[in-house]
């Protein structure tokens, strides 16, 4: 039987497809969203619908804009609070699948704490807190690897890992502090390096830093990561930045990238949920800034547009969910770029 050049064609893809890492298929910019609150959000009754009115699965509502990729948090030991708990490696591995299923790229965030790490605290887990630094570098390599084989257990290779969450302090303080203790930092980041590489050597690993505009502290912070052999693949930032400001912030994470030889990312974004308009513009102009560095590699993620009254973080409040109709606001529309 002759074979068509066509159906040849499709054959050829879908085989190079098997064959080739998911990471090196989806080389393209991604525009994703953190909806780590889902699963708690509709055990709470929660709901979502779309432009037109329609109840849907917040994930199809996602994919209507455009999104291709879904962040995700994980905690250690989280306790069962609504708000500062769950995402254990086993409850985020089954959002991951849910999520994979849709055909959605996965970024993993490991906070290394039972809670909330940030710019400002980078408390360790309380199982780790009284470790020598040698017990808590075993803890590292023992708990990254559990939690990649999790995911792996799940059919879950993320495109991208975080090896902490605006880690500007370090993570696991005063361990692995930056400014005491930067070997030890490095030591503990290169552990979960290493792990991550070794379930899945395709997924690119991220340091997350908080305000790209602090540019000479970001770059002493890598300086020092470097210095002693710190691994990583992308520099990821979290800002949340008036829309007029986003263009400086732009060329900062530039030239973040262009000082390390790395990808950069925009992994958290956002605006307040009471002014669509401004977040629009927020989102929007960081597409088109990060997409000016690079359309082939890189990305901007909203952190957790799927959150609407009462179910708000105090006044930031950075959803993009109107609480009355149950409608995306005109926030969304920006991943239409």
């Amino acid at each position: 039987m002759k074979t068509s050049p066509r159906l040849l064609g499709v054959l050829c893809s879908g085989l190079l497809a098997a064959l080739i890492p998911a990471s090196t298929l989806h080389a393209t910019f991604a525009k994703g969203a953190d909806v780590s609150y889902l699963p708690q959000m509709e055990a709470n009754g929660y709901i979502w619908k779309d432009k037109k009115g329609a109840q849907k699965d917040l994930l199809v509502i996602l994919k209507d804009y455009q999104i291709d990729s879904i962040r995700l948090r994980t905690w250690v030991n989280p306790s069962s609070d609504s708000h500062a708990g769950h995402c254990s490696i086993s409850e985020t591995a089954a959002l991951a699948k849910r999520c994979k299923a849709l055909g959605y790229r996965i970024m993993i965030d490991f906070h290394f704490s039972d809670s909330w790490t940030s710019k400002g605290t980078q408390k360790p887990p309380a199982a780790w807190a009284n470790m020598t630094y040698s017990q808590m570098l075993q803890a590292m390599n023992d708990y990254v690897y559990h939690s990649m084989n999790v995911l792996k257990s799940n059919g879950i290779s993320p495109e991208w890992v975080q090896i902490g969450n605006e880690e500007n302090l370090g993570i696991c303080t005063p361990t692995g502090s930056v400014s005491s203790n930067p070997a030890q930092m490095t030591g503990l980041l290169n552990a979960a390096y290493n792990m991550v590489k070794l379930v899945s050597p395709s997924t690119k690993v991220i340091i997350h830093l908080a305000s790209p505009q602090d540019l000479s502290a970001n770059e002493a912070w890598f300086d020092k990561y470097k210095a002693v052999g710190g691994k990583w693949d992308i520099c990821g930032f979290s800002s949340y930045p008036s829309s007029s400001l986003v263009s400086n912030l732009v060329a900062d994470i530039k030239t973040m990238g262009q000082r390390y030889g790395k990808e950069v990312m925009v992994v958290e974004t956002g605006g307040p949920v009471t002014n669509p308009n401004e977040s629009y513009n927020v989102v929007n102009n960081y597409i088109d800034g990060m997409r000016a560095i690079s359309s082939t590699q890189g990305g901007v993620f909203y952190w957790e547009p799927e959150r609407y009254a009462p179910w708000t973080d105090g006044a930031t409040q950075n959803g993009a969910w109107d609480s009355t109709t149950k409608r995306p606001t005109h926030a969304m529309d920006a991943f239409l770029n």
